[in-house]
């Protein structure tokens, strides 16, 4: 894929959007991968996934903090803005509690949504949030939970804005009452759901016959529910499967082998062949581009090509 200076910013958020509106609604499954930061969407993008997912957890994790609750909204929005800028993809972005009371929640939509984000989940835990695959978590009433998905629905100004409602019940209080909450909160306006920490492939099947509007399935590693592979989640009758934090994990992986490398021999040698290589990487920053506004910017070539 060739890519023109900033090139996503002729896809406007509204386009996305409807893109987004359109696809959910397309009967097949959209696969939106993580993203923890902008090349990394970029990187989505060139290999013909549906959208970018933007992960709390993930978020968190790449300013070194735990997924409690404590990044702001500004960082989260700063976050989203700078990815979505980069792709011509819809971007759905992880909200958290929707960073305080029904009028916060209200702001966090309209700042999302001036972002160029296509959508957000908010969930229905209790402050500070936990992991939602780890134990202990806690929920809030149903009630509060519906205040603020009927607050993120009147807050958004382009209707195309798709706000799902994250329910972390099952592990808390049951399926059924997961259930209980999803068609409660759809009932309040939310246009997905997204059922957490569900722990069986037939709890995935259930909570789908249970409910009328598009379903997202959350495939992190080493989490309670397994890990459906695409073919499955579709035959399930799912809308749209994240890969919440798998970028980042793999990268840090190979960042912990490369600095045992270093530590060990004193030298990245052996592992060259497995680094991305320069021309690579200024095919995916479109460095050559930026060559029709200032020609003192691109005017080199690669020594060997794949350096």
């Amino acid at each position: 894929m060739s890519h023109s200076v900033d090139s996503s910013i002729f896809v406007s958020p509204a386009e996305k959007r409807d893109k987004f509106r359109i696809a959910l609604n397309s009967g097949r499954l959209l696969q939106f991968p993580g993203a923890f930061s902008p090349l990394v969407a970029r990187t989505v993008s060139e290999y013909g996934f549906d959208g970018v997912y933007v992960s709390g957890a993930a978020l968190a994790a790449d300013l070194a903090l735990p997924d409690i609750g404590l990044t702001t909204l500004s960082e989260v929005v700063s976050r989203g803005q700078q990815i979505a800028r980069v792709t011509d993809l819809p971007v759905l972005i992880d909200a958290d509690t929707g960073f305080g009371e029904p009028s916060n929640v209200a702001r966090s939509i309209n700042l999302l949504e001036d972002a160029g984000i296509a959508g957000c989940h908010l969930e229905d835990q209790v402050n500070p949030k936990r992991c939602g695959h780890l134990d202990s978590k806690a929920v809030v009433p149903q009630g509060e939970m519906i205040r603020r998905v009927r607050a993120a629905v009147l807050a958004r100004h382009d209707a195309d804005f798709v706000i799902c409602a994250r329910t972390d019940a099952r592990a808390v209080e049951g399926l059924d009452a997961a259930i209980e909450r999803a068609k409660a909160f759809v009932n309040a306006g939310a246009d997905m759901i997204f059922p957490e920490a569900l722990e069986t492939e037939a709890e995935f099947a259930t909570f789908r016959r249970a409910i009328d509007v598009p379903l997202m399935a959350n495939m992190t590693e080493f989490g309670k529910s397994p890990l459906l592979d695409v073919k499955t989640l579709e035959s399930l009758g799912f809308n749209i499967v994240i890969w919440p934090v798998t970028t980042l994990r793999i990268a840090m992986g190979a960042i912990e082998d490369t600095l045992s490398e270093l530590r060990r021999n004193g030298t990245q040698s052996s592992l060259v062949s497995r680094m991305q290589t320069r021309s690579r990487l200024y095919e995916l920053i479109d460095y050559e581009s930026y060559n029709a506004f200032d020609q003192n910017l691109f005017n080199f070539e690669i020594p060997g090509g794949n350096s």
